[in-house]
């Protein structure tokens, strides 16, 4: 079982580096698509993905349960491919539909900690290779606002968790490849 973790901003490449690797290995594929449509430009964008997708690959369409998803799809002669981590994070973060207050302690849904914890030990326990990719947030300016700001903690937090159990840590800018852990 190998375990990866492909970083990158927005349109840097790095879904397009996974899913190389997953080509690349010769084995099943599963892709766990994890974003929810909630407006025009994200359905036409889900849409668009889908079509782009090797037709050979099984896509599972998962927006909370990764851990059990991941424990369900990993299996040996298997690569299960999660894009992305950060879009699963916000349908956790922001799953109560509570308005924050832009002062104040910010405190995650109940669900959150269950949910991560359920992933990280998914991860450290998968039965087959693992590709997950993942926005890199902490390289801008600190955002102006408290939602944001908890967000890009919470983004970076689960980051650094990822990367110190992830047997490969790649970082993707401009298309290329910077391996950061092999």
């Amino acid at each position: 079982m190998t375990a990866s973790l492909i970083l990158g901003g927005a349109r840097s490449g790095k879904s397009r580096h996974a899913e190389a690797l997953a080509a690349a290995s010769g084995k099943d594929v599963a892709y766990v698509a994890t974003a929810e449509a909630g407006d025009v430009e994200m359905i036409a964008r889900i849409a668009r993905h889908r079509q782009e997708r090797d037709a050979g690959w099984v896509t599972v369409e998962e927006t909370r349960a990764l851990g059990a998803t991941l424990v369900q799809w990993c299996a040996p002669g298997r690569v299960v491919l999660v894009d992305c981590i950060t879009l699963w994070l916000s349908n956790l973060l922001f799953a109560d539909g509570r308005i924050y207050p832009e002062v104040g302690h910010i405190d995650p849904p109940a669900s959150f900690a269950v949910e991560r914890a359920a992933l990280l030990e998914a991860v450290r326990q998968a039965k087959g290779d693992l590709i997950l990719v993942s926005n890199e947030v902490g390289s801008g300016i600190v955002p102006g606002g408290a939602v944001s700001r908890w967000f890009a903690d919470e983004a970076g937090r689960l980051n650094q968790e990822l990367a110190a159990i992830c047997d490969a840590v790649t970082l993707v800018v401009a298309g290329l490849p910077l391996t950061l852990k092999a």
